[in-house]
């Protein structure tokens, strides 16, 4: 069921009349909670983020890590959504400055402008217990835990939070097919991993933007059910039509490239420490889906889309493109 179709159903402390700001809002989740919110972005580039969340929504240009811009775009907010990522070969030097620094400014900023309403986009779950086992450097993992801590230690008449830890993009099944193969750089965790639609994710995050009821609250958003990377590219191809089969690829390589690129840019050796978590997802998070994705039915009016729907959304049966 649509947002549109929900708002009747908000609690009487919505006021519609007041925007939500969506930080974040041109990246891979964000134009789907702008289209799902039709409201107020703030982006670096006007022209960009026009093309990309259409011309519905209010965009506002200026920069995240810039006070006045903030100032400035806060003035008669009602909520906020943080979904900002600096995972990009242009900013990922700067992580730290984007996805740590600038936050926290931001939620103090927010304080201070009488924001009631914060979600924050974070990642499935944060073990640091299981990035030190598998030695994996992964810059993100501590900011974002340091950030869900600092929502968490908030008074309770401080922001009114939710955090919502989003599984793997569905995106990524697609993303690692090449012809006829999905090449997967260390053939994924045996025991599958989950993945949403980006579209339920902007669904899912925009009615509980608009929801006062789910203070202090943590969700794992997730779609139905998991998948190893084999059984995903039978999926789409029993529901496209197209025959893809599923590959291996060997992770020494990226590793190579990575450490000699790390130096001048490291884009690359943070990508390649992704993929090493994605190898090693936990299983007992996977166990767990079924429970996480019926508590987001539970809690949230919509219909989820399967990995099946997703390929025939993106490619249509017998449509598909390299």
């Amino acid at each position: 069921m649509s947002l549109q179709n929900e708002i009747k159903n908000l609690p009487n402390t919505f006021t519609p009349q007041k925007p939500v700001v969506v930080f974040g809002g041109t990246g891979h989740y964000g134009h789907y909670i702008v289209k799902s919110l039709l409201e107020k972005v703030l982006s670096r580039n006007a022209d960009r983020a026009r093309t990309i969340v259409g011309n519905k929504a209010e965009i506002m240009e200026g920069d995240l890590i810039d006070q006045s811009s903030i100032t400035k775009v806060l003035r008669g907010a009602r909520a906020i959504v943080i979904t900002v990522t600096a995972f990009h070969w242009k900013t990922i030097r700067h992580v730290e400055q984007i996805e740590r620094d600038a936050i926290l400014l931001l939620l103090d900023k927010a304080r201070n402008a009488g924001i009631s309403r914060v979600i924050y986009i974070s990642v499935y779950e944060v073990r640091l217990d299981l990035l030190k086992k598998h030695n994996i450097d992964l810059a993100i993992g501590p900011i974002k835990l340091e950030i869900e801590q600092t929502l968490m230690a908030s008074s309770s008449d401080d922001l009114n939070w939710t955090i919502l830890g989003m599984s793997p993009s569905m995106e990524m099944f697609f993303a690692m097919i090449r012809g006829d193969n999905m090449m997967v750089p260390g053939g994924g965790p045996p025991a599958g991993l989950p993945a949403v639609s980006p579209v339920d994710v902007g669904e899912i995050t925009a009615q509980a933007v608009l929801r006062d009821d789910l203070r202090g609250q943590r969700f794992r958003v997730t779609g139905p059910e998991a998948f190893t990377f084999s059984q995903a590219a039978a999926r789409i191809s029993e529901a496209t039509g197209r025959s893809i089969g599923f590959k291996e690829i060997p992770l020494w390589p990226i590793r190579i490239v990575a450490t000699i690129t790390r130096p001048f840019n490291p884009y690359l050796w943070q990508m390649f420490q992704s993929i090493k978590l994605l190898n090693a997802f936990p299983e007992d998070f996977v166990t767990d889906v079924p429970k996480d994705h019926e508590r987001l039915k539970e809690t949230f009016n919509y219909a989820s889309i399967t990995l099946e729907e997703e390929a025939k959304r993106r490619w249509g049966a017998g449509d598909a493109e390299d």
